[in-house]
């Protein structure tokens, strides 16, 4: 049988019904395919996405070799369907149904023979000098698998006459689809079936499209209720509590600052989390994500912290350091923010692949390999259980159900540092750490009996009494701007601060791009990413003048706590952010959670860096990963990310015996082997290149837009336009600014409105 055709599984059946014979058989008139008219374009959109079905291909196609039919038409010469032509007994598809919109669009004329032969590949091109390539078995995964259902409204008016859209039908009138995903086959009869790609490498890249549908309870706009709404919103920051809270655990005490500090800075972060949350919620690209003090900010603060300047303070060093990375942070956001609301970040997005992506997302948390679990195993008694604990939730629990919640896998984090912490809680009090004659309020230093200096580090890191952030903490405090004083502005720093927020900024591309995927939407246009990184670029300003130590931006975790917990509401992420800022007017709150022993913070921490390398090497796979252009480009990247800063971080004559192990990699800024005779471009430079990220972001944006390679094979991602978005009212409505705002910033078409 002919492509297109269905006389040939008409004939075949009464070929049967009249013992073989085909001299006996009169040609069938088929009735030419006529649309309906009367169907709302919007109601088969939505048709389409309630059922999931979504085109792979720019029109599916089914080639059947039939050696002993042909094509039939009627005695008014009319084709079988509307839009396909004869061309010497074969049909070619003129018009392509979009399963979206629900029109009709203009095909390039590509036509379509049938490969003989098992093993036989050929290639035709289109009118446009597109090539077209045959495929005996397209590797697709059994989710992007797409059936045609049999829908009145496509067929004919007769309902015992239905034709698919590719016009075969079998005898009894069911549409006879084979998809791409399928391997060719031979029936009985010896005709054979051959999977079809036929959209042109300029049509679909590969980066852009929703290849599937992603289960969601609740969408953007979904209204499931007050209750619903509460429950999803404070789920969604459970399960990214160690992103949000740990991240002071780590800075304060390497900056000398008191426990009340550390529950102070963590009462910071908790408001500032819920203020920059709404509003990017209300003005940034609107997608439910959270914004946090991000992991990007980790490393270069870290960097600062341990400058040569800072190492012999004594007095007021938590206050002179805070002031210093605030001024940096200030600095590096307003650079942030210009480069968003500008409109210069669209021109950045050409050269932003996820090539660049994957291995910058990854470094970022590969960066804290030294900092993990030598941190973590000051106390091995409590984080080995913690760091297996944790495992067992997320893997082997995952698919536990309790009353309908998978609360092992969506509360990971929170669960077993509960668990973990109660039970070193017990070993405390059951006096599992104490050694007569010792006290852990006596400083180190001070130590005369040498039992008890052996012993010190033990009960420092593994008692849960001695942290006294609960004791002085207050029950209500107000966090405010500029609370430890006026910042420091240092060339040296601020350097550093803006390429960090570049750094940051494409992070948030990917972050923005997976959300899009992960809520069924389209992705956002250029303008809109403009807009949320304007917004980040703002929000971190609030960071630094308030003093949370790092930056704000979209917190990476977001996309797999989506992904678990199946809730991507915005109205749940603002209501969770609400909480949020009531939390934090809670100083007891903050003083509780400054009293988690640090090495079972730093035991969840290597299980979220892990995963940060995870979901950076998750958006690899969208490319075709069997280029050698692509491995190589990642693979050298990461390599040299680690390596390059490892040389760097050699130079550290005198840091070894004034720092722990797990800090030297971060002190190199003062002592590498950069010397221009410039003391603050010298740190600048030497603090950068003993940064993981920022080296492995360089080598891998360079070589993607050096290296030759087809669209197609850099995996370039597809934003939309105004006009795509417009044609897709649901989609439009996720991405634009309140009606109010909107008319405001109607001049702003740079930036999505």
């Amino acid at each position: 049988m002919e492509a297109g055709s269905s006389s040939g599984t008409l004939n075949k059946g009464s070929r049967q019904k009249n013992g073989g014979s085909r001299h006996d058989l009169e040609p069938s008139k088929i009735e030419p395919f006529i649309p309906r008219r009367d169907h709302d374009p919007k109601d088969l959109r939505s048709w389409a996405k309630r059922t999931g079905f979504v085109s792979i291909f720019s029109g599916e196609t089914t080639i059947r070799n039939a050696k002993d039919t042909s094509v039939q038409n009627d005695s008014s010469g009319r084709d079988l369907e509307k839009g396909v032509r004869e061309r010497g007994g074969s049909l070619s598809p003129k018009i392509e149904i979009d399963p979206i919109l629900g029109r009709t669009r203009a095909s390039r004329g590509i036509e379509i023979e049938a490969a003989s032969g098992s093993n036989h590949q050929s290639l035709h091109r289109n009118r446009d000098g597109g090539t077209l390539g045959l495929r005996d078995g397209l590797e697709r995964g059994e989710d992007q698998r797409r059936r045609i259902s049999t829908e009145p409204a496509l067929g004919s008016s007769d309902p015992e006459k239905r034709v698919e859209l590719n016009g075969n039908s079998n005898e009894n009138g069911v549409p006879d689809v084979t998809t791409a995903s399928e391997p060719k086959k031979d029936d009985h009869n010896g005709e054979s079936q051959v999977g079809i790609n036929v959209f042109p490498d300029e049509e679909e890249p590969i980066i852009g499209r929703i290849s599937r549908q992603y289960e969601v309870k609740c969408g953007i706009m979904d209204n499931p209720g007050l209750v619903p709404r509460t429950y999803y919103g404070i789920q969604h920051y459970l399960s990214l509590a160690g992103s949000l809270v740990f991240i002071p655990l780590v800075i304060v005490p390497v900056m000398g600052g008191t426990d009340k500090d550390t529950a102070d800075v963590i009462s910071t972060m908790l408001l500032l989390s819920g203020i920059t949350t709404i509003l990017h919620s209300y003005f940034g690209t609107r997608l439910p994500l959270v914004q946090g003090s991000s992991f990007v900010f980790l490393a270069p603060a870290l960097v600062i912290i341990n400058s040569e300047e800072f190492r012999n303070l004594t007095e007021h060093k938590f206050r002179h350091i805070m002031r210093e990375l605030q001024g940096a942070i200030i600095v590096g956001s307003i650079f942030q923010s210009i480069m968003g609301f500008s409109g210069l970040m669209s021109l950045l997005l050409r050269c932003i692949n996820p090539v660049v992506v994957a291995p910058t997302i990854s470094a970022i948390g590969l960066a804290f390999f030294s900092f993990g679990f030598p941190q973590a195993g000051s106390c091995v008694g409590i984080s080995i259980p913690q760091i297996l604990l944790v495992v067992i939730f997320s893997l082997y629990l995952q698919g536990v159900s309790i009353s309908g919640h998978r609360i092992f896998q969506i509360y990971a984090v929170p669960l077993s540092v509960a668990i973990i912490w109660a039970y070193a809680f017990f070993l405390t009090a059951g006096g599992a750490y104490n050694y007569k004659g010792c006290s852990t309020n006596i400083p180190t230093s001070n130590i005369l009996v040498d039992t008890c200096r052996k012993h010190s580090y033990t009960m420092k890191h593994c008692r849960t009494d001695v942290s006294d952030a609960w004791r002085t903490s207050a029950w209500v405090r107000i966090p405010y701007p500029l609370q430890w004083g006026l910042p420091v502005f240092q060339l040296r720093t601020c350097i550093i601060m803006i390429i960090v927020s570049l750094v940051s900024s494409v992070d948030s591309v990917g972050t923005y791009h997976l959300a899009s995927l992960r809520v069924n939407s389209k992705p956002p246009s250029p303008g809109i990413v403009c807009r949320g990184i304007g917004m980040e670029g703002f929000c971190s300003i609030l960071a630094g003048l308030w003093g949370t130590g790092t930056g704000s931006t979209t917190l990476t975790e977001n996309v797999h706590t989506i992904n678990t917990t199946k809730a991507a509401n915005r109205g749940a992420v603002q209501l969770g952010a609400v909480f949020l800022i009531f939390f934090s007017l809670l100083g007891k709150i903050g003083g509780l959670l400054a009293s988690i022993p640090l090495a079972l913070a730093a035991s969840v921490l290597c299980f979220i860096w892990a995963l940060i390398v995870a979901l950076g090497l998750s958006t690899f796979p969208y490319n075709p990963s069997s280029s050698f252009r692509n491995m190589a480009i990642v693979g050298v990247s990461l390599f040299l990310g680690l390596s390059i800063p490892a040389y760097i971080q050699q130079y550290q004559p005198d840091t070894s015996l004034m720092l722990p192990g797990y800090l030297v990699p971060y002190a190199a800024a003062s002592s590498g082997p950069v010397q221009t005779g410039n003391t603050q471009l010298d740190f600048a430079i030497n603090g950068l290149l003993s940064i993981n990220m920022v080296v492995t972001f360089f080598i891998a944006f360079v070589l993607d837009n050096t290296v030759p390679g087809s669209r197609q094979e850099r995996g370039v991602y597809k934003w939309s336009s105004l006009e795509d978005l417009a044609t897709d009212p649901a989609s439009l409505e996720n991405y634009a600014l309140p009606k109010r705002v909107a008319s405001v910033f109607c001049w702003a078409k740079c930036l999505g409105v």
